[in-house]
């Protein structure tokens, strides 16, 4: 993928349970784990949070919906939130990132020795 003259490989991890109805499901309630690899070797590791995923990330994971929860009082937040978990949308926000310089140093992996 290219963006704005700066290219990168995309990895998306999605995990997608039964049923599909289920809210944590759905692509706009959700989470994953990304990788993003720059062509000079740099790759960054990010987890990624819907906006819509806020609410039922203060309850115990896997989501369930029954009476006698009761939500966190705090949530460590994720590195990135998006609109909508897919790879058009991720990939229109990774390249809108690494034009704008935004890519945060945190989300570096280190090299791996062999």
């Amino acid at each position: 993928m290219k963006g704005n003259g700066k290219a990168f490989r995309l990895w998306l991890e999605f995990e997608v349970g039964e049923p599909l109805d289920q809210p944590a499901n759905r692509p706009t309630q959700n989470f994953c784990n990304i990788s993003v690899t720059l062509p000079d070797g740099r790759r960054y590791a990010m987890n990624v949070w819907t906006f819509d995923f806020l609410p039922l990330a203060r309850y115990d994971w896997p989501y369930e919906e029954t009476p006698d929860q009761v939500p966190a009082k705090y949530v460590l937040p994720p590195d990135l939130f998006v609109e909508r978990l897919d790879r058009e949308t991720i990939e229109c926000v990774v390249a809108k990132l690494l034009e704008n310089d935004e890519m945060d140093g945190q989300w570096l992996c280190e090299d791996e020795e062999t």
